[in-house]
């Protein structure tokens, strides 16, 4: 299928792993120009690549890094935002959680989307084209206690995604949000190493057996979910194929919401 993203320009931030390491390679390879915006970079594979070390938290480090990319890729088109962290904390219940881990998920994972929303909005909307899709979560849909900042962090995103998509659909911008399940990434093995440290010795599991049994309780189709299975969907809806989409929460979750 022709999904018409030949010679954009695409910044995917929390490029450097996971669900956004595996947008920013289907993005190149759809034919994209990618600067790829993490705190940890490589040296990128591809001419048509870039890498461009920036904190999602600092707006300094934010306009810098769009200067370098303009100036070596051209305008940004489409804006891929990947970057967030956990707390490292597991809850069950919310007060296992200290409140002071808190501050620095809402700050990376809330306000990193709103830096990223302000720096790119007004030069899309100046060209009346352009993008937005972000990566939340399952866990901002269903109040999951497993790390609850990261889920009331995920839930905001959602919501102020819809917020943004309201405010520049009159000029053509779209802008979409992606829910991932159960993937394996960093951050997912971060959850289970915050559990299993809270667990007595006879309770412990390997992170496989615990992946496993949490899988069959809350997945439906009983598998794992790939970083390619979110990427896919995060640059369909990047399209051309996608152009009447906007405002919308996809879930990439192997049913897990229609369990719930």
């Amino acid at each position: 299928m022709e999904l018409g993203l030949s010679n954009r320009v695409a910044v995917v931030t929390g490029g450097g792993s996971g669900i956004g390491q595996a947008t920013a390679d289907m993005l190149l390879a759809e034919g994209c120009r990618v600067a790829v915006w993490d705190l940890n970079v490589s040296e990128p594979s591809k001419a048509s690549q870039i890498s461009v070390r920036c904190d999602v938290t600092n707006r300094t480090t934010l306009e810098d890094a769009l200067r370098e990319t303009e100036l070596q890729l051209g305008s940004v088109d489409i804006v891929v935002h990947a970057a967030a962290i956990g707390s490292g904390y597991f809850g069950f219940p919310f007060t296992r959680v200290p409140p002071e881990a808190w501050q620095r998920v809402l700050e990376v994972n809330v306000m990193g989307m709103v830096n990223i929303a302000h720096l790119f909005a007004p030069r899309m909307l100046e060209r009346k084209q352009g993008c937005f899709a972000f990566l939340a979560s399952v866990a901002g849909q269903m109040g999951s206690q497993t790390d609850p900042p990261y889920s009331a962090s995920k839930a905001a995103n959602i919501n102020f995604a819809q917020c943004l998509a309201k405010d520049l659909a009159p000029s053509g911008i779209r802008v979409n949000t992606v829910c991932p399940g159960m993937v394996k990434t960093p951050l997912n093995e971060s959850v289970w190493k915050a559990w299993v440290e809270q667990q007595p010795v006879g309770d412990q599991r390997t992170y496989e057996q615990w992946a496993s049994e949490k899988i069959g309780s809350v997945i439906p189709l009983k598998r794992w979910q790939t970083a390619d299975d979110v990427a896919a969907m995060l640059v369909f809806l990047c399209s051309d194929r996608c152009r009447e989409v906007t405002g919308q929460t996809i879930n990439v979750d192997g049913g897990c919401v229609m369990h719930w």
